[in-house]
Parts: C-alpha cells; structure tokens; sequence
C-alpha cells in the first residue's frame, strides 16, 4: 500500500490509543531501522521517542529477528502450566541480572497486566486491601492499573477499582514546595506517613510508584527519596512496587532505574524495553518471601499468554542486545550529550522553562512568561503544540509532546550526529514557541 491508502483503511475500520478517530492523523510506516522509521515512499522520521520509550535497542535489530524467526520454527505456544526451554533460560537470565532477591517471575503481555498482577500478590501476600499509589503516575489502561493513574486519563475510567489511596508527589505539577532535595523528601515522606496514619498501616497492601514518572514529566526522584520510603514503608509492613516499565531495562544509565537509589523494592514491574517493544511482554518480579508465600498459596492470576515462547525468545535476544552492545553505558554518555543540547537551546530560547534527563529519559519544559508559569495548564492545551508536533513531523521528527513538554526519549543506540540531527529540529520548532511567548 503507499502511505494514503494504509492511513485511510486504518481510519476508517480501526480506534486509536486516547483518540477521537476522526481526529486522527496517524504517521504511515512501513519498515524501521536503527533510529529512524520509513514511509512506504521513503521519507523518513528519526524516532526521538522510541516508539513509546520502549525500543531501547532500536528498530530492526538482526539478532532479535532471528531469535523470534527461531522460535517460531520451535515451538509458537504452549499453555501456561507447561514447561519450556525459553522459559527456563530467560527466567534464569532474569534471575541473574536483576537485583537483590528478586529471582521469581510472572509473564504477562504488557506492563498494564503486569501492574494488575502486582496489585494481586500484594493483596494476596499481605491480607490487605489498600494500594497506595501518587497523583503524577501513569501505570498503565486496564481496569486496576487506571484506577492507580493519578492523571487525567483515569476520569473517563471512573468509578474504578476500590482501594485506591492517592497521594501528592515530592515534586507537584505546577509549582516547587522549595528547599533542597533533603527538606524536600523530609516534608514528602513526613505527610505520607500522616496518610498512612489516617488510612490504617494495617489495610495497606502497597505504594506503587513509577521509579522515574515517566509521561507526566520524566521526574526523577529527589535525592535520598528511595531509600527514605522503603524504610518508611518497611516500618508499616507495607510493600514497595517499582513500576520499570517505562524507566527499566537501560533508560536511565542503570539496567533499572531503582538502582540509582540504593533500593530493592519487594515487587518490580516491567515490559516495553525488556523486548524492546519487538514482541508483547510484561513480567512482574518479586522478592524471594513472596515466591515462597506462593509456593504454598495459590497465586489468583493467570492469562492465556502467559509466558508465550514467541515473546520470551524476543525478551532474551534484546536483553543480550543490550547487555552485549553497551547501550546502558552509551546511555549515560550520550545523556550526557543530551544535556548539552537541552542547556544551549534553554540559553537560546526564553520560552524554555526547565529541562531535565537521566541517562536517556529527558524533556525539555517549556512556558509562556517570564513568571514562569507552564505553557500548558494542567489537563489543558494551547494552540501552539499542534504546530510544534506539525513542524516536527514534517522536518523528519517524531517525538511527543505532552501538556508543556517535548519529550526526550531516543533508542539507546543513538550516536552523536542522530542527536545532534534531532536537537536541530527542536531547535526550530522551539522558534514557534518563542513567537508566543508573552514576556
């Protein structure tokens, strides 16, 4: 098909992620390799975003391919209460690479279904009922997961699971409570522990977090902040989840992000880069009490794709990818170029308000006065943003751009001259942002 004929048939017969259909105006690819994506004509788009910060490897990798193609020629399926090779390998492989003592795993298709399932073990292990989870989160669109949102893409959901307890953020939306990061996460995990209070330490299963929120600002945490809340959560009994679904797997200069912080948490969710988006697959890890909790008691959650050997092969091909080719380290060195880039636009444009990366997960903020106040109100728009992703997408980008950001998030593959392409785009299209701004 060209480029015409795919985007209307897809319109016409199938829904879009978040999207009024008629409203729609989707990129037509047709192949994608290394950083870049490709219309069935050839124009080509660098992919600034890794698809949705999930090919951290980047497109078209050949060992991925041969191993999903191998695979294939194997064994497609088998039904979950089966042993497999793949399984056995990658699970061993996981086992091996990730921290601490979270060495059992459950396999699901997607982070979603792996954040419902760890609200499952959490409630199952615990006996308790109430999850705790924060006001700046994404955690995925099924029922629970939605329900643990904190933005506004979990009203149209509601009412959604009960059980839900929400709570502020060390960094709110639209304003900073100042101080340095020590008073900031003394004040943070001070009112924290006052809703504990209120909320009974003895109903609460869990507090899920995103290690670095991801679509709603790419925050990291403040320094001291993960260790700060294990302890406090671990004095209440109450689990700690990591969500890596977006920030694991080499995102942020670390194979997971928890590890900046010195922490283990007691379950940790992943997907997106753990196959680099090249085949569906989530895992929930849990710590070694847990296991063993269900080695004697039923777990309550399965799917019919759960661990599927076509999914796991691509999983264990994409992790020695990325283990094998030091793309965790090129992470770190080119955030760092990153940084760069980011620092001399903010000194050449007045409309950029802040900006900020770890590793490879970065976003430029922008506003609209010399106030300081973001550009777009929470839940809001401006005119301005369309254009921008518009001037984007036709001078060969495609990134996203989220309330006042531009977001940051390359395949961990990238090299200096693919940034240094990228930032000059932005560079214009941050043009168009100053041209509003209001002084």
């Amino acid at each position: 098909m060209n480029s015409q004929e795919m985007v209307d048939l897809c319109l016409k017969h199938s829904l879009f992620s978040w999207s009024a259909t008629g409203k729609v105006d989707p990129l037509p690819i047709a192949r994608a390799e290394g950083v870049y994506l490709y219309s069935p004509e050839g124009k080509r788009w660098l992919d600034f975003n890794s698809q949705l910060m999930s090919v951290n490897i980047g497109h078209g990798h050949p060992r991925v391919i041969k191993a999903i193609q191998d695979q294939a020629a194997t064994l497609l399926y088998a039904y979950p209460g089966m042993a497999t090779e793949v399984r056995a390998r990658l699970s061993k492989r996981l086992a091996e690479l990730v921290p601490g003592d979270l060495n059992t795993f459950f396999y699901t298709l997607g982070g979603a279904e792996a954040n419902e399932n760890a609200i499952k073990a959490a409630r199952l292990f615990t006996g308790r009922h109430k999850i705790i989870a924060r006001y700046r989160s994404y955690h995925g669109a099924t029922h629970g997961a939605i329900s643990l949102t904190g933005d506004p893409r979990r009203w149209p959901n509601e009412p959604g699971m009960n059980g839900v307890v929400r709570v502020m953020d060390p960094q709110p939306y639209s304003y900073s409570f100042g101080g340095n990061d020590a008073e900031v996460v003394a004040n943070n995990l001070r009112y924290l522990e006052e809703v504990i209070q209120y909320e009974g330490p003895k109903n609460i299963a869990a507090m899920i977090i995103e290690t670095v929120t991801g679509t709603n600002g790419i925050l990291p945490p403040p320094e001291g902040y993960l260790q700060g809340l294990k302890a406090l959560l671990d004095r209440h009994g109450i689990l700690l989840i990591c969500d890596e679904v977006m920030c694991g797997w080499g995102r942020t200069g670390k194979l997971f992000a928890f590890e900046h912080g010195g922490i283990v948490p007691d379950i940790v969710t992943m997907a997106k880069g753990l196959t680099s988006s090249y085949m569906p697959l989530g895992v929930m890890a849990v710590s070694d009490r847990i296991a063993n909790h269900f080695r004697e008691n039923v777990f309550w959650g399965g799917l019919t794709y759960n661990a599927h050997p076509m999914c796991l092969a691509a999983a264990e091909a994409a992790i020695e990818v990325l283990i094998d080719e030091k793309l965790v380290e090129n992470a770190v060195r080119m955030g760092e170029v990153m940084r760069g880039h980011m620092t001399r636009l903010a000194a050449r444009h007045r409309c950029v308000r802040t900006h900020r990366n770890i590793g490879l997960f970065g976003l430029i903020e922008l506003r609209k006065n010399a106030r300081n106040e973001l550009l777009v109100p929470y839940n809001g728009a401006h005119p301005v943003m369309p254009k921008v992703g518009r001037f984007f997408r036709d001078n060969g980008l495609f990134t996203l751009t989220q309330g006042s950001g531009i977001m940051c998030n390359p395949p961990l593959c990238i090299n200096e001259a693919e940034m240094a392409e990228a930032f000059g785009v932005i560079d214009g299209g941050l043009g168009l942002v100053d041209e509003v701004y209001e002084g």
